[in-house]
């Protein structure tokens, strides 16, 4: 299995309040493509930003990160926005919508942003909506949707464009159980069928247990790594 994302020695270092805290402790971490993994651990373990780096929305205060064969701190700006629109798909906690555009705008976004052409973007986009429970409600906008019904709409924009790596930030905190079990089989047969990386971070138990591969953080570093027993 060939490493989409390889992490050497990786620490991140914030500084809060003049403070220095040390995100991220000397990971090392090798993720091939076509897995389904979780990063679990505390609050405050690392999860988050051990996700952002790989994603490329944050660089290593030392170390090295690369992702499709890409060392993300020698890419320029546009290089990484580049990176992200062809490889990666993102589903952050907090949806990070476009308020001014509809569910269907939103989802429709990325595929707008490669250039796929329009009825193949609306074959696909309203397919994926119908999927993850938004058949009708493609015209309303952020605003006119619950929590769960825009994270079912961050969900549908990450897996439209098809990427090779779908990076998941607390993917299911907002729905109900339903919702959640619909969505993860839903990611589980993209995982098998397009053989597309997954990699979420989250407390959820029933994610946990889907998972094939769980990395437990604790305090910055990885303290296990492998099927959950």
């Amino acid at each position: 299995m060939k490493d989409l994302i390889r992490l050497d020695q990786v620490s991140k270092e914030y500084r809060d309040n003049g403070v220095p805290v040390l995100a991220l402790d000397r990971v090392s971490l090798a993720i091939g493509q076509g897995e389904f993994a979780v990063v679990a651990g505390p609050s405050g373990s690392g999860k988050s930003t051990m996700l952002n780096l790989i994603g490329g929305l944050d660089l290593p205060s030392s170390g090295t990160v690369t992702v499709v064969d890409r060392d993300t701190a020698r890419l320029s700006g546009s290089e990484l926005s580049r990176l992200r629109l062809d490889s990666i798909g993102f589903v952050f906690q907090a949806y990070n919508l476009i308020p001014v555009l509809t569910a269907y705008e939103n989802a429709e976004y990325v595929l707008l942003l490669r250039g796929v052409p329009r009825l193949e973007r609306r074959e696909r986009v309203l397919g994926l909506l119908k999927t993850v429970g938004l058949e009708g409600m493609e015209n309303r906008f952020p605003r006119e949707l619950s929590g769960g019904q825009q994270q079912r709409v961050a969900i549908a924009r990450a897996i439209a464009p098809e990427p090779r790596l779908v990076l998941a930030d607390e993917p299911t905190a907002n729905l109900d159980s339903k919702s959640s079990a619909d969505l993860l089989a839903l990611m589980m047969r993209i995982n098998m069928d397009k053989n597309t990386t997954f990699l979420f971070s989250t407390h959820d138990p029933e994610v946990i247990r889907l998972a094939r591969r769980v990395i437990r953080l604790r305090d910055g570093r990885i303290v296990s790594d492998g099927p959950e027993a």
